[in-house]
């Protein structure tokens, strides 16, 4: 059996449902796992329950899936370091420097220069949306905190800029893997196809406009808006009862005492970490390219990047991080060598939550994949498609696989393969089909409780989680109505 027909809808739909309504995240996914395998396991409660126990550990069987969450545990070892060093401190004195420069000037206000500060930092990092997610959270929360912004704004802005930027800016493996799946499709140049695809994306540059327009203007509406009522009058950048996906024990940290603020201390070890970030997509993937000195310089990088390993370019990117971060504060004496296994300890424990979630989310990625939910969803859909409508119904059916199963890249592998050969065959735009598979992946990946990059934006701002995916629910699907109005109208007037 290829699918489990409408029984593969239950598990991811059941758990998003329960995240949403209880808050309880842990325990939504783990029932949505569970539920996957009762049901491949023909109902039989008792052999559903040990597949889940079997599922849970086969997850650290995929080095990918081990490496992404050693990444997440790791994270919480530099943002511990670049706390406890001053590097926070040193940071937040040199934005205010700039503010206050700024207010000087009568340029703008602090609230709206600083939102688009980090919105600019995250679209200038285009090299891997997990990375970029966690630099703009990371680097702004402490700044954010001090102007009563509210937490939940913070990881919109991160999470709204992540994955847009890196599919906008292909230069990336984004671009290759987007690349390699139109060229399984007997593209002779999958490069100029994609290109063409490009202009047409539409929801990633309206997820990205939105959010300086409601910077600019302050028309926040929806939970947003209650959320940003309470950090402003109340001083609560997070709501009471609240649980941050982040200890507060590693948020906490306070800079060393006799220790000198220095922004420095914080600039240069995640400024390592996004530099390292490309380098090492061409590391982990230049002996995978056959006949790589066969191609010009340029094409040798790119091909490099495209077969290169993006979990294991993030955990290398960290772990310099993470060592030149430790030689750059015992230079200064800011720490003793044990002080520094100390503190990575403490931020590792303060991200275990983070690494279980990203292991829950993997997992019901595996169920769901068993169970064949994107491919029912997909061949449900060309039942009842016609040409003019063919964008529109392939960017909401998109839309839907990447919010059930949480992955825009494993929505791209299966809608592709479908919107290609469906667009060709019904005489639709080819260009337009393939933008809406891409925009209508990162549409449902943004909105998907489910996704990493959604779960890495709620844990770098130190944000609730289900708050965040809340809060930016009614921004995305704002500019997902307004891209499927303009795919709608597209596929009746271009051919």
């Amino acid at each position: 059996m290829d699918n489990y027909s409408f029984w593969s809808l239950f598990p991811p739909l059941i758990a998003i449902i329960l995240a949403i309504k209880t808050r309880q995240v842990f325990i939504s996914l783990l029932f949505g796992i569970w539920l996957g395998w009762v049901i491949l396991e023909g109902g039989n409660l008792l052999d559903g329950t040990v597949s889940t126990v079997e599922a849970l550990v086969n997850v650290f069987k995929e080095p990918g899936n081990t490496r992404t969450i050693m990444f997440s545990s790791l994270v919480g070892a530099l943002i511990a370091f670049i706390q406890r060093s001053g590097g926070v401190d040193g940071f937040v004195k040199l934005i205010n420097r700039l503010l206050n420069y700024l207010e000087k000037k009568k340029i703008g206000k602090s609230r709206t220069i600083v939102q688009l500060l980090a919105w600019l930092t995250g679209t200038s990092i285009f090299v891997e949306s997990s990375i970029n997610a966690l630099t703009v959270g990371t680097t702004f929360r402490p700044v954010f905190d001090k102007l009563n912004i509210p937490r939940e704004k913070l990881a919109y802005i991160a999470d709204s800029i992540s994955a847009p930027t890196c599919i906008l800016i292909p230069l990336n493996a984004w671009g290759a893997y987007i690349m390699g799946l139109l060229a399984a499709q007997g593209f002779e140049h999958p490069f100029k196809i994609m290109l063409g695809a490009f202009p047409l994306n539409f929801y990633p540059m309206l997820a990205m406009a939105m959010v300086v327009i409601i910077i600019v203007t302050g028309k926040d509406f929806g939970p947003m808006k209650k959320a940003e009522e309470r950090a402003r009058k109340e001083g609560k950048v997070i709501r009471d009862g609240a649980m941050p996906m982040i200890s507060t024990d590693v948020v906490s940290l306070q800079t060393k005492d006799k220790v000198q603020p220095k922004a420095k201390n914080m600039i240069i070890p995640i400024a390592t970490m996004v530099i390292m970030m490309p380098f090492m997509l061409v590391f982990t993937g230049w002996g995978n390219v056959e006949n790589i000195h066969q191609y010009p310089w340029f094409e040798q990088i790119f091909f490099a990047i495209g077969k290169g390993s993006g979990s294991a370019s993030v955990l290398y990117s960290v772990l310099i991080a993470l060592t030149v971060s430790a030689i750059l504060y015992r230079t200064q004496k800011i720490f003793s060598f044990k002080e520094i296994i100390d503190l990575a300890f403490k931020g590792i424990g303060g991200l275990i939550p983070l690494a279980l979630l990203m292991m829950l989310a993997f997992a019901i990625g595996t169920v769901c994949r068993e169970l064949g939910t994107g491919q029912y969803v997909a061949d449900l859909s060309k039942q009842w498609l016609s040409p003019n409508f063919v964008p529109v119904i392939i960017f909401l059916v998109a839309c839907f696989i990447a919010f059930s199963t949480g992955t825009s890249w494993g929505t791209f592998a299966i809608m592709i393969a479908i919107a290609v050969p469906m667009a060709q065959g019904l005489n639709a735009n080819l260009y337009l089909s393939i933008a809406a598979v891409l925009g209508g992946g990162v549409f449902g990946d943004h909105c998907s409780p489910i996704s990493d990059t959604t779960i890495i934006s709620s844990m770098a701002s130190a944000s609730d989680h289900i708050d965040h995916v809340k809060t930016q629910l009614p921004y995305a699907l704002t500019a997902g109505t307004v891209t499927a109005l303009i795919y709608l109208i597209l596929g009746f007037v271009i051919h």
